[in-house]
């Protein structure tokens, strides 16, 4: 068959039985190599041979059956509204630091800004997870899940009551912006927004509001756009609304993440829009990028590893059968000044 040729280790599940009939030792001694549980057990020829058929043959240990078998799994689901967003990947590396090698991570996501469907997560437990994280979740979600699994909410303000929960501040940082444009002399501003339904954008977009106007900062009509979150679709409603914004005399805009503010970093270079002589540019999420973009963005910094890191800790207390002594968490959020703003 030359190059087609499909070995047959390859075209079918390869067994513990392969394995031990290629190592020359019992089913049992290849359960114990390949779950590390060696040590005074079997001898260091018998684990170099096993090793070998494991390395040769492909051998995966079947973890959720064997944990099926047992009554339970060492599954834990994070059920998330877009984890295409960079925040997403620290809240993740948070989440995996907390519950370590003793769990594995399973995400739930669906279209952008969208939760997935009730339905979708509870079909996801028939693998009898052990627990159950959820970002941004709404009211009407939960109403639905029915988990009979341990949870714990990530960024869910409004709803904390459902189950413990780890929120973020982001009001105070969203209020601390507005301070701080004001305190620079702008006084009229655009909003750059997001698509997405979830609750903490809501609560940017609205505690920056509020501020603004308690500070003296003018945001005019028609100066608020939304777009996924996304550079290339941020750069262009910039591009088709900068000319009706700088007509108003708009000279900053905030961006409901930084990601969009990027978009208009990237848009006002092509258009030779000078920042922040002729428009400031701020954003929320104070991701790894903003330090060293040109210029570096001013934006409110939220703890995302944090946030994972104190969610992942507080479910694993849960799964463990322990009681919390903070079920209700909310990290700060700050505002990190540069150069976009500042010049």
């Amino acid at each position: 068959m030359g190059s087609h040729e499909i070995s047959s280790t390859t075209s079918r599940r390869v067994t513990a039985a392969m394995v031990a009939a290629r190592a020359g030792v019992s089913t049992a001694t290849v359960s114990l190599v390949a779950n590390g549980k060696t040590e005074g057990r079997v001898s260091a020829e018998n684990v170099a041979k096993v090793q070998a058929a494991i390395e040769e043959l492909g051998y995966v240990v079947d973890g959720i059956g064997s944990s099926l078998a047992r009554g339970g799994s060492n599954l834990v689901i994070l059920a998330a509204p877009d984890v295409s967003n960079p925040f997403f990947a620290k809240v993740i590396g948070g989440v995996r630091s907390a519950l370590g090698s003793d769990y594995q991570l399973l995400l739930a996501v669906s279209d952008a800004g969208q939760l997935p469907t009730p339905e979708e997560v509870r079909a996801l437990m028939s693998l009898r997870p052990a627990g159950l994280l959820v970002d941004a979740p709404d009211a009407a979600f939960l109403d639905r899940l029915h988990s009979t699994a341990p949870v714990v909410l990530l960024d869910a303000p409004g709803v904390e009551g459902y189950a413990p929960s780890v929120n973020l501040d982001v009001g105070h940082g969203a209020r601390e912006l507005a301070k701080h444009l004001a305190g620079l002399g702008y006084t009229r501003v655009a909003y750059l927004d997001s698509t997405g339904g979830t609750a903490t954008f809501h609560v940017r977009r609205e505690a920056f509001l509020a501020q603004a106007a308690a500070s003296g900062l003018e945001v005019p009509s028609g100066a608020i756009a939304a777009t996924p979150i996304d550079v290339g679709a941020a750069a262009a409603a910039f591009a088709q609304a900068w000319p009706r914004w700088q007509r108003s005399g708009i000279t900053a805009v905030v961006c409901c993440t930084d990601t969009h503010a990027y978009g208009v970093l990237q848009e006002a270079r092509v258009a030779g829009i000078a920042i922040p002589g002729e428009l400031a540019v701020a954003g929320f999420d104070d991701l790894p990028y903003s330090a060293t973009s040109n210029p570096a963005l001013t934006s409110v910094h939220l703890p995302a590893a944090a946030l994972g890191e104190r969610a992942g800790r507080a479910l694993k207390e849960l799964m463990r059968g322990g009681v919390l002594a903070e079920p209700q968490l909310t990290l700060a959020s700050n505002l990190i000044e540069r150069a976009s703003t500042l010049g």
